[in-house]
């Protein structure tokens, strides 16, 4: 398994890698600008060398006729004057090789080396690097002089390497103090980097792995003055806080499902047990058996609205979404529902405006209209009305379900969307409701990317809105 440690690690080690190429690359590099420095000042020195033996060649001539020695004593006056001292050696041959003048400074050369002479009437301009007789590296450029087509002198200009091999000593001490600096305060900065950046965080990780579900109330801090470390603590605690919520209402779920079924069970355990006390007739048991049915009734029609909710709190709704049209939609539900309003008193109607399509499944979108419409059947006295109404909202379309029944209290409005949540005028009206309809419908809602909501008055009525998104607002997931 990897670790930030060994990252750290790694990012130093290419810290090293990288510092030795730089550094080779600067010495290699510097190294070339200053050959090519050193070159460059040779080959000047000997085109201006050039220039004088051509302004005045009778002086090498008189020299090279008359076996003048070369040197500071064999100098003339005129020579001293046409060619004065320089810095670096010079040297005058003839085409064959033999020494006609050299500088105050040069070593003692008398002639051309064979191999060298023929390289330099081939090449014409010839560099060698040579150690002197003290070890000291010195650098000579030939250069062959042509008149009329043949070389008439061969010019060596010579310059000492000792600074130019101090230089690369030194830079060469300087990367290496350099980078070594570099790296021992790469090093010391990743350790010290490493337990900043770690301390939190292996903090925040004993404290989360000693949780348990009795320390959901508990939240975790991180003494850190680091902006990243409280985004990271603050995301670990909305994650608990988010996983506090959902654990209290799978508690509460699962607390209330089951006092919901306990009540169909004992009574279908107690009549169970009275039929079995004794013997009974036909009638008797007849009697018991159908008191046992609606129980089993009851479980079904809470079983069914449970199942149901565990597909849609899935990571996954069981919902295939596809251009739709509410109205012909709605139509259908209203006259399916038209008898059993006709056995309610109630008149059921539908209001409708041209509205786009949505996108939405018609199997959810129609179960989520049949539970509000059927709550509204419910809950509306004998000779009131339902009407179901659709109409454009900008962006998104409205299906409104109005009744004119007992109406809601306030203090119940935030409620109405809770799993088995049902007030108390409901259910001492006993209409045998389960308390997930609403539930269902705010589900179904969400997963099409849409809204519930509910306005009521006491004696007066509710309405709920069913709030769809247009087709043009929203894409078919894959």
């Amino acid at each position: 398994m990897k670790s930030l440690r060994n990252l750290i690690s790694w990012s130093t080690f290419l810290l090293m890698a990288g510092l030795l190429v730089l550094s080779a690359f600067v010495y290699v590099t510097s190294e070339v600008l200053l050959n090519r420095f050193v070159d460059g000042r040779l080959l000047e020195l000997s085109e201006t060398l050039a220039e004088l033996v051509e302004r005045h060649p009778e002086v090498f001539e008189q020299r090279g006729q008359d076996g003048v020695p070369a040197g500071e004593a064999g100098r003339s006056k005129q020579e001293r004057q046409v060619l004065p001292d320089v810095p670096h050696s010079l040297r005058v041959f003839s085409a064959d090789g033999r020494l006609l003048w050299d500088s105050p400074n040069a070593a003692v050369q008398e002639s051309v080396p064979p191999r060298l002479l023929r390289q330099v009437q081939i090449e014409h301009t010839v560099f060698e690097t040579v150690e002197s007789s003290t070890g000291t590296p010195a650098r000579h450029l030939f250069l062959s002089l042509i008149q009329d087509g043949h070389i008439r002198y061969i010019l060596q200009t010579e310059t000492s390497l000792r600074h130019y091999r101090e230089t690369l000593h030194g830079l060469l001490f300087l990367l290496s103090l350099g980078s070594g600096v570099t790296l021992v305060v790469a090093w010391i900065g990743s350790v010290w980097l490493a337990k900043k950046v770690l301390a939190p965080i292996e903090a925040l990780c004993a404290r989360a792995e000693t949780m348990s579900e009795a320390d959901l109330r508990k939240r975790l801090a991180v003494d850190s003055p680091y902006r990243e470390f409280r985004r990271l603590t603050q995301a670990v605690n909305s994650v608990l806080d988010q996983f506090q919520r959902n654990s209290e209402v799978q508690r509460n779920f699962c607390e209330i499902a089951a006092h919901e079924m306990k009540t169909p069970l004992t009574i279908l355990q107690g009549n169970l047990e009275v039929a079995l006390m004794k013997a009974r007739t036909t009638e008797e048991y007849r009697d018991a058996l159908i008191n046992n049915l609606e129980q089993v009734g009851r479980l079904i029609a809470l079983t069914r609205p449970l199942l149901t909710l565990a597909k849609f709190t899935s990571s996954k709704p069981p919902i295939l979404l596809a251009p739709l049209s509410l109205e012909p939609l709605i139509q259908e539900i209203v006259d399916e529902l038209a008898l059993l309003a006709d056995d309610y008193h109630i008149t059921l109607s539908f209001e409708s405006e041209s509205v786009p399509s949505v996108l939405g499944d018609a199997q959810w979108i129609k179960q989520a209209l049949i539970n509000l419409l059927d709550n509204a059947l419910r809950y509306t006295p004998p000779g009131g009305s339902v009407t179901v109404r659709l109409q454009g909202a900008g962006e998104w379309v409205d299906v409104a379900v109005e009744d004119t029944g007992h109406g809601i209290e306030p203090e119940n409005i935030p409620h109405l969307f809770e799993r088995f949540y049902r007030t108390d005028w409901a259910r001492a009206k006993d209409t045998a409701g389960t308390g997930l309809g609403l539930p269902i419908v705010k589900e179904i809602a969400e997963a099409h990317g849409g809204t519930i909501s509910v306005a009521s008055q006491i004696h007066k009525g509710s309405i709920f809105t069913l709030r769809l998104p247009i087709a043009a607002n929203q894409t078919i997931p894959a």
